[in-house]
């Protein structure tokens, strides 16, 4: 139910102002981190209006990291993904409606088993007017009170992504019977398809 009502406030609150400089491409692009890279990318490819959710990693500081240097939960950096999307067919207010939806963003450093500063969930903006609209968002959850516990997600600066090795891109498309992706990222992409079955590129 709690998840049904943070759709529809999200629905009904305007949080990103499109624009309006000329000549524009309509293409934009946000970074988010929600836990494993692998279940989040997995919800934006389905999602109508994205063009493409690329798997990375964003927020530490030494250049050119590896999955290796990031599994320690040392390096600072998140698995994130940056999904680049069509202004023109959805926007920043329904990307951030499915991202407060498929992933928990009361747990500290961690999405269920995935434990670590890697896994922590995270905004990445990238200029002022999507610095703004987290804020925004974040602050119409914590006061609709959505949650039991207090949202830990954090707002910080894209300074750098980096994309992930390509064995980590499609993950879930090219491995379905993992039992990880089974277990874990069939049951996310469940619920987004139910909550959000007119917005699916392909209709179910």
């Amino acid at each position: 139910m709690k998840k049904l009502i943070l759709v529809c406030l999200l629905a009904t609150t305007s949080l990103f102002a499109q624009s309006k400089a000329p000549k524009q491409s309509n293409l934009e692009s946000i970074t988010l981190a929600g836990g494993c890279y692998w279940c989040v990318e997995a919800v934006y490819e389905n999602l109508n209006g994205v063009q493409s959710a690329i798997s990375g990693y964003a927020g530490g500081k030494n250049a050119n990291p590896t999955y290796e240097d990031v599994s320690t939960g040392r390096s600072g950096y998140a698995e994130v993904v940056q999904i680049t999307y069509d202004k023109n067919v959805t926007n920043l207010d329904e990307i951030f409606k499915v991202f407060f939806t498929v992933h928990d963003p009361t747990t500290l450093n961690r999405q269920g088993a995935d434990v670590g500063t890697q896994y922590r969930s995270a905004i990445f903006y990238k200029n002022e007017v999507q610095k703004k609209a987290a804020q925004t968002v974040i602050n119409d959850l914590k006061k609709a009170k959505i949650y039991d516990s207090p949202i830990v997600t954090t707002i910080e600066p894209l300074t750098k992504f980096y994309k992930a090795e390509s064995y980590h891109q499609n993950y879930y498309e090219n491995n379905k019977t993992q039992p990880y992706c089974q277990m874990v990222i069939q049951p996310k992409m469940e619920k987004f398809e139910k909550l959000f079955k007119n917005k699916l590129k392909k209709q179910k």
